[in-house]
């Protein structure tokens, strides 16, 4: 089984048309890869380092856990989901392609779909929150009109997502040195009590006061869930950042650069948060964060939410950009798409108008972020055995050595048209999760597994998911003939060299 040229020359397509990316799910040839190994700390580092990680530190407090515990909860957990996140961002430079066109290998051509479909709804889903967030916020704070707001934020987020990968990391640059003295100010004031605490009685006038919070091994494990969930659904983001790294990039290298940045930030937004939620009563992060800031200086409120939207504009573009990646490669999995710009742009303008038009429909609903986080953790559901089959295959079953021509060619690849191996393997890990999924709206249950209900309603579906996902795709592998699949690969590299994945034993 061997390569066609005309295969060859696709998988390269994309050229650069001056300031725009050229390139979508196409393979990243050698002389474009100019990216740098010291970028990816800073730019994951900016990716938690937003108001959106300070709402996974309100999860312990509304549950009985202090901000202290919540920190330690959420530090922990962090840690545990950025591990993953941090493995895949290796896959990028060694393979030059998106994270979900090499997911081809293990689900197959067309098999894939199903696990698009959920990377690109969380995708979308996770740019929804952030846009009601944000409409609630600025309606409360400064009586702004949602729609005008979800307008402001949206387009210039999708022209830098138009613009590309060298632009995204520019910004994310100017954004990290934008918010970094911002928070560090919001650090300082509520170390050194320049914040005042709001009393449980002027929350709740006249109510019995409630017991101050502190430990529970429920509410603990709860947060650590949390946090570690929030960093494994980045997972499908990563190596479409790392793509552009240099085919030598040290792997241990680039995991630790991603793991620190990803981590470091997320812990400290997490604490803020549980801090927010334990002193300030928060339910409204903006709010809360206008609060701390007029109790620093009168009118600093302002400055700190508006400097927050700013920074937190690219990471709106990181979601628009990483969920066109997955529709094109969507509609190529059953029609071939040419990776050009034009491409790009109406992938990006479909994503935009999907999640601006779901978006004010559950703002003008009124309840519709509970809707929609319980959305989130479903798709979260969707996604955790897909990372499990991901990471086994790369690191325990092929160890890196694919045929990159052969993900783009629709007819007789190595991996065929449905990868019966990865979608039964991520069937056995989503069913053995069921009786433990813990789907909650507030206080009110959607459906609490029976298993789940005997631990005390605490989501470990997840966990439960990466371990049995992985050890079945691992068993069922076995059957494979990677001796055949190597004889394909060398000869591939032998004939394009650029082709070339690496030592079996590279990590």
């Amino acid at each position: 089984m061997q390569a066609t040229d005309e295969t060859v020359t696709c998988a390269v397509a994309g050229v650069e048309h001056g300031a725009i990316e050229g390139h979508s799910i196409d393979f990243i040839p050698d002389n474009e890869r100019t990216d740098r190994l010291s970028r990816q700390g800073p730019f994951w580092f900016l990716g938690n380092f937003t108001f959106f990680t300070m709402t996974i530190g309100f999860v312990g407090p509304s549950i009985g856990l202090s901000a202290l515990w919540t920190t330690i909860a959420g530090t922990l957990g962090i840690m545990f989901g950025t591990l993953f996140m941090a493995f895949h961002g290796s896959q990028g430079p060694h393979l030059g392609l998106p994270q979900m066109i090499q997911s081809r290998a293990q689900f197959g051509y067309r098999g894939v779909i199903v696990v698009l479909l959920a990377t690109l709804f969380v995708f979308a889903g996770f740019n929804i929150v952030n846009l009601v967030l944000m409409m609630q916020g600025l309606k409360s704070l400064f009586n702004w009109d949602p729609f005008k707001v979800a307008l402001a934020v949206t387009v210039p987020a999708s022209i830098l997502a138009i613009l590309g990968h060298d632009w995204m990391h520019r910004s994310f640059k100017w954004a990290l040195y934008l918010s970094l003295p911002l928070y560090g100010l919001v650090t300082v004031a509520v170390l050194m009590h320049w914040v005042h605490d709001v009393p449980l009685a002027a929350v709740a006038p006249g109510a019995t006061p409630a017991a101050p919070l502190g430990f529970n091994w429920t509410a603990f494990i709860a947060q650590f869930a949390a946090a570690a969930s929030y960093n494994i659904a980045y997972a499908p983001y990563v190596s479409d950042y790392s793509r552009y790294l240099p085919k030598n990039t040290p792997s241990g290298k680039l995991i630790a650069a991603v793991f620190l940045g990803a981590s470091l930030s997320g812990a400290w937004m997490i604490a803020i948060g549980g801090w927010l939620a334990d002193h300030l009563h928060a339910t409204d992060v903006l709010v809360a964060l206008n609060q701390v800031g007029s109790d620093m200086v009168p009118g600093m409120g302002s400055v700190v939410v508006g400097v927050t939207i700013l920074a937190f504009l690219p990471v709106i573009a990181m979601n628009i950009y990483s969920a066109k990646l997955t529709a094109i490669t969507a509609l190529d999995s059953f029609r071939k798409v040419r990776p050009t710009p034009k491409a790009r742009i109406l992938a990006i303008l479909f994503v935009v108008v999907l999640q601006l038009g779901v978006a004010l429909s559950i703002y003008t609903s009124g309840k519709g972020l509970s809707v929609l986080n319980i959305y989130l953790v479903i798709m979260l559901y969707f996604l955790v055995p897909w990372t499990a089959v991901n990471l086994t295959d790369y690191f325990f079953v092929r160890r890196g050595r694919y045929a990159i021509p052969h993900f783009f060619m629709p007819h007789g690849n190595l991996y065929g048209k449905w990868g019966a191996r990865g979608l039964i393997a991520y069937a056995i890990g989503f069913v053995a999760m069921i009786p433990f999924f813990c789907v909650l709206d507030g206080a009110n249950e959607v459906y609490v597994g029976p298993l789940a209900r005997s631990m005390g309603s605490v989501d470990l579906a997840w966990l439960v998911g990466l371990f049995v996902s992985g050890i079945a795709y691992y068993a069922l592998s076995r059957s494979l003939d990677l001796k055949y699949e190597e004889s394909v690969i060398a000869h591939i590299e032998k004939k394009t060299p650029q082709y070339t994945t690496g030592d079996k034993g590279r990590c």
